[in-house]
């Protein structure tokens, strides 16, 4: 056991999910300008279906910007999680809550980009998120206005928060500790061809709305707050549910005796959103 965590601990130190984080960051960045210039957000559904039919390679260019953007968000989830394996090490707290609100940022990037296919999946998850919005007090009606609108604006604001807002702020949390890591291509060089690989062989989803269709599953990171909408109302299971494994890690203790009970507490809510999401699979 002992053998392993130090394996671990020395995967973190030579940045090997960082590392591939960063590459699949990069490969998103690309690949979602390439689609971007041939993207309509008058037009969703269809300019993403045409998009593999018009551009050259176009299904090649969707696949990359969809493996590329799935593996940055696990990859960065594996970093976050060996990171607190470590047991002790946390930087200082400035830095610590900027790293992490890498996470909610990163997270909103993926969904958004669901959102943005416009197919069956985007529409459902764009609408929950709508109501998760405006279900906060005071701040819902500004926050949905900001982030989504999608019922009055259409895709513009999501293609807009996409492409500039959430990259920017991104980029804005994760720059200073980017800029002190230098990649080595060779150290990363088989991930990189796998996620080429993946993108020939297996396009990107879509999901056409169909006549009669009675359950509309999200993207796989929401399938258990879409369950958990199901028992209590939007606020309690879109807010305040997610707000506290995410309080955890933004407070996360420098204390290792309250690191364990912080930890504790992180694995036990993710078992239990892993119930749930089990639980939206197999319904």
């Amino acid at each position: 056991m002992t053998a392993l965590r130090n394996k671990i601990t020395a995967m973190v130190i030579n940045g090997r999910w960082g590392g591939q984080a960063l590459v699949c960051l990069y490969v998103s960045i690309l690949s979602g300008i390439v689609l971007a210039l041939q993207y309509n957000p008058a037009e969703p559904f269809y300019s993403s279906a045409t998009l593999e039919l018009v551009v050259p390679y176009g299904r090649f260019w969707r696949a990359l910007h969809f493996y590329s953007s799935q593996g940055f968000f696990l990859l960065l989830l594996l970093h976050l999680i060996v990171i607190l394996q470590q047991k002790g090490y946390i930087p200082p707290r400035t830095s610590w809550l900027r790293l992490m609100a890498s996470l909610p940022i990163a997270l909103l990037l993926l969904f958004t980009g669901y959102v943005l296919r416009g197919d069956a999946t985007g529409e459902a998850a764009g609408a929950i998120a709508e109501h998760i919005s405006l279900s906060i007090p005071i701040l819902g009606k500004p926050l949905n206005q900001l982030l989504f609108d999608i019922s009055a604006a259409g895709m513009r604001k999501v293609y807009v928060n996409h492409l500039i807002g959430l990259m920017a702020m991104g980029m804005l949390s994760l720059w200073p500790h980017l800029r002190k890591y230098q990649i080595r291509i060779s150290h990363h060089l088989q991930g990189a061809l796998l996620l080429l690989l993946v993108s020939l062989l297996m396009p990107a989803p879509m999901e056409p709305a169909k006549i009669g269709m009675t359950h509309i599953a999200g993207p796989w990171f929401f399938l258990g707050l879409q369950e958990l909408l199901r028992f209590i109302p939007p606020f309690w299971a879109g807010v305040v549910a997610p707000s506290l494994v995410l309080s955890a890690l933004f407070l996360y203790p420098k204390s290792i005796e309250h690191q364990r009970t912080t930890t504790y507490f992180i694995i036990i809510w993710c078992a239990l959103y892993a119930a749930l999401t089990l639980l939206s699979v197999i319904r």
